[in-house]
C-alpha cells in the first residue's frame, strides 16, 4: 500500500480549491453575458448545484461513480454514506482517500453548471434543482465510472480522458444542446436579442476560469508530478492558442476584436486541451489550440444557421470542444510523455484513435438519450420552463424575490431596476 505524500498531498488541496474557484469564475462568466433582470437566477444556477452535488455526492454520487464496480457501467453503494473513504491513500494514490473524493466532488459539481448556459433567462428553479440531482446521478456518475473508474468499460477498452474532455465537456455540452431544442428559445428569439449586460464581470468571471483550469487539468496527475508540469503547461499553450485564434477570425469577419471573442477562445482551447493535457507534448497542445479556436468558433455559428437557442454557448464551446479534444488526444497522444497513456495516430496507435472514437459515440449518445427523458419527466412532475409574463419582467424578482442590483424603485416589497434592457435590444454581434 503506498503511502501518504506531503508533496502530493499539498498539490491536491491547491487543485481542489483552485476547481472550487471556477464556480464563482463561471458565475461571473455566464452572470454578466445576461440581462440585469436575471443575473442572480444565472449566479444560482452555478452556485446552487455546488450545495446540491455537494449532497449528492457524499451520500451516494462518489459510490455510483468509484465504487466497486457492476458490469463495467456504474459503481455500486459501498462508498455510499462516505463508507471506506478515510485518511488513508486511495488504492494506487499516495493522497488521502477523502481528498481524491472532494477532489472529484468539484468536477461533479461544476458540470451540471455548465449546462446552465443553455437554459439561462428562461427555466424554472424547481425544474432546475430538480433536473441537477437526476442528471447528476444518472448521466454524470455513470461516465465518470465509464471513463475514470477502474472497472469502467471504456477504461477497460483503453479509451483515455486526462481531466475531462468526455466525463465534464461532452456530457455537459450535448446535454445543453438537448436543453436548448426541448426548453425552445427566449421570448422573441431570434429575432430579438439581448447585449450582454456587464462584460467586464464576463472578464473576471473567465480570468478566473483560466487560473482555476490549473487545478483543474494540473491537479488530474493526483500528484506533485512532471505529468502535472506538463497538464499545467499544455492547459496555459492551448488556452493562448485558442483565444489569439478566435481573435483573428473576429478581426477578419466582423473588423473588430471582441473581448468576448477572446474570452470564448481560451475557453474553448481550455476545454478541448482538458481530455489530452496529461498525455500529449506541448506543440501538440499548441495545435489542439488552435484548432479549439477555428472549430468552436464554427459551432458557435451553427445555432444561427439551425434556429436553437443555446443561450451562453455550453454546445458550441463545451460539447464540440471536449469531442474535438477527445478525438485529437487519438491523433497526439505519445508515451514518450506519458508512460501510463498510449500512442496515438502520429505514434502509429490507429487502434487507440479508434477507442477514442467509441468512447466519443458512447458519451454522446448517453448524454442526449438520457438528458432527453429527464426533461421530460421534471417538466412532467413540476415543469420546466417559467410562465412568459415571468420570463419577460424577469427571474430575479419573480423567482428569488431579489435583484441584482440595488437601485431603482421597489415592486411588491422588492427592489427593481427603473430601466431594463428591453426584448428588443440589439445583439452583441461577436461568435
Amino acid at each position: 500500500m503506498p503511502k501518504i505524500d506531503a508533496g502530493d498531498t499539498s498539490w491536491m488541496l491547491i487543485s481542489t480549491a483552485l476547481v472550487l474557484v471556477m464556480m464563482p469564475g463561471l458565475a461571473l462568466f455566464y452572470g454578466g453575458l445576461v440581462r440585469t433582470k436575471n443575473v442572480l437566477s444565472t449566479f444560482m444556477h452555478t452556485l446552487v448545484a455546488l450545495g446540491i452535488v455537494t449532497l449528492q455526492w457524499v451520500l451516494f454520487g462518489y459510490s455510483l461513480a468509484f465504487g466497486h464496480d457492476i458490469h463495467g457501467l456504474v459503481g455500486g453503494l459501498n462508498h455510499s454514506l462516505l463508507m471506506g473513504v478515510g485518511l488513508e491513500p486511495r488504492a494506487g494514490m499516495t493522497i488521502p482517500h477523502l481528498l481524491f473524493m472532494v477532489y472529484q466532488l468539484m468536477f461533479a459539481a461544476i458540470t451540471p453548471a455548465l449546462i446552465s448556459g443553455a437554459y439561462a433567462e428562461r427555466l424554472s428553479f424547481k425544474g432546475y434543482v430538480l433536473f441537477t440531482l437526476l442528471w447528476s446521478t444518472l448521466v454524470y456518475d455513470p461516465l465518470a465510472h465509464w471513463l475514470w473508474a477502474p472497472g469502467g468499460w471504456l477504461a477497460q477498452m483503453g479509451a483515455l480522458d486526462f481531466a475531462g474532455g468526455a466525463v465534464v465537456h461532452i456530457s455537459s455540452g450535448l446535454s445543453a444542446l438537448i436543453v436548448a431544442i426541448v426548453i425552445g428559445g427566449r421570448i422573441g428569439y431570434p429575432r430579438e436579442k439581448a447585449m450582454p449586460h456587464n462584460m467586464t464581470m464576463t472578464l473576471l468571471g473567465a480570468g478566473l476560469l483560466w487560473f482555476g483550469w490549473f487545478g483543474f487539468n494540473g491537479g488530474s496527475a493526483l500528484g506533485a508530478n512532471g505529468t502535472a508540469v506538463l497538464a499545467l503547461v499544455n492547459s496555459q499553450l492551448a488556452a493562448a492558442a485558442g483565444g489569439m485564434t478566435w481573435l483573428v477570425i473576429d478581426s477578419m469577419r466582423l473588423k473588430k476584436g471582441s473581448s468576448l471573442g477572446f474570452a470564448s477562445g481560451f475557453v474553448a482551447g481550455l476545454a478541448t486541451v482538458t481530455p489530452a493535457a496529461g498525455f500529449v507534448g506541448p506543440m501538440a497542445a499548441l495545435l489542439i489550440g488552435l484548432a479549439a479556436g477555428l472549430v468552436c468558433y464554427g459551432g458557435v455559428l451553427v445555432k444561427e444557421r439551425l434556429g436553437y437557442d443555446d443561450t451562453l454557448d455550453a454546445f458550441g464551446v463545451h460539447g464540440i470542444g471536449g469531442t474535438l479534444g477527445m478525438l485529437l488526444l487519438g491523433v497526439f497522444a505519445q508515451r514518450l510523455w506519458n508512460p501510463a497513456g498510449a500512442n496515438g495516430l502520429i505514434a502509429g496507435g490507429s487502434s487507440f484513435f479508434g477507442h477514442q472514437f467509441i468512447a466519443v459515440i458512447a458519451c454522446i449518445g448517453w448524454s442526449c438519450v438520457a438528458t432527453f427523458g429527464l426533461l421530460k419527466l421534471v417538466d412532467a412532475l413540476v415543469g420546466l420552463r417559467v410562465q412568459p409574463d415571468v420570463e419577460r419582467e424577469g427571474l430575479d424578482v419573480n423567482l428569488h424575490g431579489e435583484a441584482g442590483y440595488a437601485i431603482g424603485s421597489t415592486f411588491a416589497g422588492h427592489t427593481v431596476l427603473e430601466s431594463e434592457e428591453s426584448e428588443t435590444s440589439p445583439v452583441l454581434e461577436s461568435a
